[in-house]
């Protein structure tokens, strides 16, 4: 039984603005590591813990160097894939034979209102993404890309905010959530104290481990897939539109139809890239 953690950072508690990766990272480091520590032990604690074999986890903010490899000496069954550029950015080496993943650190989607350090998937170039016309976060981008293999995501932490956009409307209602700190903007938050963030993150790891992976459902879009960005600049649309089969909507928008949802996550992936070889 294999368990895949996507990791990333913005929905950490202790974390509140990007400046603390410049001026401070040693805490950010240090607030990764121990809510990954919380993980773990929760792992250990739930009643299939005998069962797991591998626990791979996805250092997948910015360049990927966020957790260290020391980390690996909490369990031996931890194997970290860090470092970056890499294919498929959060969710690398995906396969069927995982049981079932964990988004762990997880933020809202471009534009939330009292989101802290809301983005989706780059904050200075996308201004919106949708598939089929709705909004899109990164969870939802991730979790629909897992379940092209089958594999469920039963476990979500981060702000309030995204605890609203995952359980709304009965968007994701059998996730499990750790709600690791409250948005007073931006780039403030209210986090939560170290004690009950692991208090909930044990409770919660050990629920997500209890059923089996075929009792929980799937998230996908109905066919045919329509993905539409909506870039901050002109000129990031500009070399994204160089994907074949793309249509430029508007001066910043760019349009990408397909019947394979993989395929539309390697286009949202590769149009993202591009921007990153042009000035807005």
């Amino acid at each position: 039984m294999i368990i895949y953690i996507s990791l990333d950072m913005e929905g950490i508690c202790g974390t509140y603005n990007w400046e603390q990766e410049t001026k401070d990272r040693s805490s950010v480091i240090y607030a990764i590591t121990k809510q990954m520590e919380y993980v773990v032990e929760g792992i250990r604690q739930s009643d299939k813990n005998h069962l797991i074999s591998d626990i791979i986890i996805a250092d997948s903010h910015s360049s990927g160097d966020n957790l260290p490899w020391s980390f690996s000496e909490k369990d031996s069954r931890i194997s970290i894939l860090s470092g970056s550029p890499r294919p498929y950015y959060m969710m690398p080496g995906f396969s069927e034979e995982i049981d079932r993943v964990f988004l762990i650190g997880y933020h809202a989607g471009t534009g939330a209102y009292q989101g802290n350090m809301d983005h989706t998937y780059s904050n200075r170039r996308v201004h919106r993404i949708s598939v089929n016309d709705i909004p899109m976060n990164e969870a939802f981008l991730n979790t629909a890309y897992a379940s092209c293999f089958k594999v469920p995501v039963v476990l979500v932490s981060g702000d309030a905010c995204l605890k609203q956009e995952m359980l709304a409307d009965d968007k994701m209602p059998w996730i499990e959530f750790i709600e690791t700190k409250k948005a007073v903007s931006k780039f403030a938050a209210l986090n939560y104290s170290a004690e009950r963030v692991k208090i909930d993150t044990i409770e919660k790891v050990k629920n997500a481990l209890k059923k089996d992976r075929a009792e929980y459902p799937l998230y996908h879009f109905q066919k045919p897939f329509s993905l539409k960005i909506t870039f901050n600049s002109s000129s990031f649309a500009d070399v994204a539109q160089m994907i074949p089969y793309s249509v430029r909507l508007d001066g910043r928008t760019l349009e990408f139809k397909a019947d394979d949802y993989q395929i539309i996550f390697e286009t949202m992936m590769a149009m993202i890239t591009l921007t990153y070889t042009v000035n807005p």
